[in-house]
């Protein structure tokens, strides 16, 4: 057996050396298609670009990064690209179902355990997220870079000092009082943006509604979309929209998020890449420019997601993404690219209590990443399918305009059934 055992170390140490040899004599062009078009994602992608050309000199990086918020336009321009047979070298896409449902079961994926070993990520990683982007066969199909957060509640303490409110507790002590409070003083209570914005609001309110075991039961079929409970998940969800701005669907969720930080509103809810916004684009200062709590309802749950990278089948240039892959994934990797992003590194050897380079937000962050229950987020691809999540996008936009529960909730039910989710 010891012999055994030695032999297939061997081979998968030898596996790890000509992965590693490839990587250095990468060369030749490397596209990275992601939808980091601005702010703090985007100067986390050019960090993480100046440091692989410096550590690979040879490839030259092509940027085929496609604008639009949480990657509604760039996934229409993949999903043409990788049915047409002409898949970019490497590409961004969210941990989960939103890799999983799609690029996984189409067998559109190379696996990445070679690169995996080598490294000795498998004891780096959390074994959740791993689980996360593993199929039955135990195969990994990308390298996560981050840990986002998405129900994270952002304002600016010393606005709400002047304007009389605290952070509600729940929505019904915002729906009761906090909004009627700021309405009387011409404050918007809550911005919000465009649909999938209100898709990323919706989730927290679930949550909030329904509770850690009930919202997870959504996307197990263990939770009946047409339940009370899930009604009122609508009900909560239009008393919440009645205290949001008219203009909703006309901002981006920068422009949301500024509000904020302008004193025109005094909520946003949004993913901690808010943080990078804050932090890069505005140059706020943590706990002073902008502050933050879990969305109303939530506290001691974290809602995740994570952004990877992965090497579709037919890639032009294997090399060089196996060389970006293999340098994502490393602590030296996310200790540049996360403390712009706003986000959590993946990476447990990352520098995370280092407080000069992860300020107090990420302290904050990081605590509740490792003590709070974790659920994952349905808006950006955690835990359903993307049929299901374009879907869930008209529903919402019908909601948005009638406010009725009854047929939301019917309606998603029908849904959840089309796209596998109740069995």
């Amino acid at each position: 057996m010891k012999k055994v055992l030695s032999f297939v170390l061997a081979l998968t140490l030898i596996a790890g050396m000509f992965g590693v040899v490839a990587a250095q004599d990468a060369s030749g062009e490397l596209e990275i298609f992601s939808w980091w078009t601005g702010g703090g994602e985007e100067a986390g992608l050019n960090a993480l670009i100046a440091r692989f050309s410096e550590l690979y000199p040879n490839v030259t990086i092509v940027n085929s990064a496609v604008a639009g918020g949480s990657g509604v336009n760039a996934r229409a321009v993949l999903t043409t690209r990788m049915l047409g047979g002409d898949p970019p070298d490497t590409f961004q896409v969210h941990a989960g179902e939103e890799l999983n449902a799609l690029w996984v079961n189409a067998g559109l994926m190379e696996p990445l355990n070679n690169i995996y070993e080598a490294n000795g990520w498998l004891e780096q990683f959390p074994q959740g997220l791993l689980d996360l982007i593993t199929d039955e066969e135990g195969n990994i199909y990308v390298v996560p870079v981050n840990i986002h957060r998405s129900n994270v509640l952002w304002y600016v303490p010393s606005k709400l000092e002047e304007w009389g409110v605290t952070v509600p507790a729940d929505w019904n002590e915002f729906v009761t009082t906090t909004c009627p409070t700021l309405q009387a003083a011409g404050v918007t209570p809550l911005t919000v943006g465009e649909n999938w914005t209100q898709a990323h609001l919706w989730e927290s309110v679930a949550l909030a509604v329904l509770g850690e075991e009930a919202y997870n039961g959504l996307w197990t079929g263990a939770t009946s979309w047409t339940s009370p409970e899930a009604v009122a998940v609508w009900d909560t969800f239009a008393q919440v929209l009645a205290c949001a701005n008219d203009d909703m669907n006309a901002l981006s969720w920068q422009d949301a998020s500024k509000r904020v930080a302008d004193g025109e509103a005094a909520f946003n809810i949004m993913g901690d890449w808010a943080a990078g916004y804050f932090l890069v684009d505005l140059a706020l200062t943590p706990g002073e420019g902008f502050g933050w709590a879990a969305s109303p309802g939530t506290d001691g749950v974290f809602m995740m997601l994570s952004d990877t990278f992965g090497q579709p089948k037919g890639a032009p240039n294997a090399a060089a993404v196996q060389a970006w892959l293999g340098f994502l994934g490393t602590g030296e990797a996310q200790d540049l690219f996360n403390p712009v992003k706003g986000s959590l590194p993946a990476n447990t050897t990352a520098d995370i209590t280092n407080g000069e380079l992860y300020n107090a937000y990420f302290q904050s962050a990081y605590e509740d990443w490792t003590t709070n229950a974790i659920v994952g987020s349905q808006a950006h691809g955690a835990v359903a399918p993307p049929a299901f999540s374009n879907g869930f996008a008209s529903i919402i936009a019908s909601f948005q305009a009638d406010r009725d529960s009854a047929t939301a909730s019917a309606n998603t039910a029908v849904l959840a059934l089309q796209t596998g989710m109740m069995q």
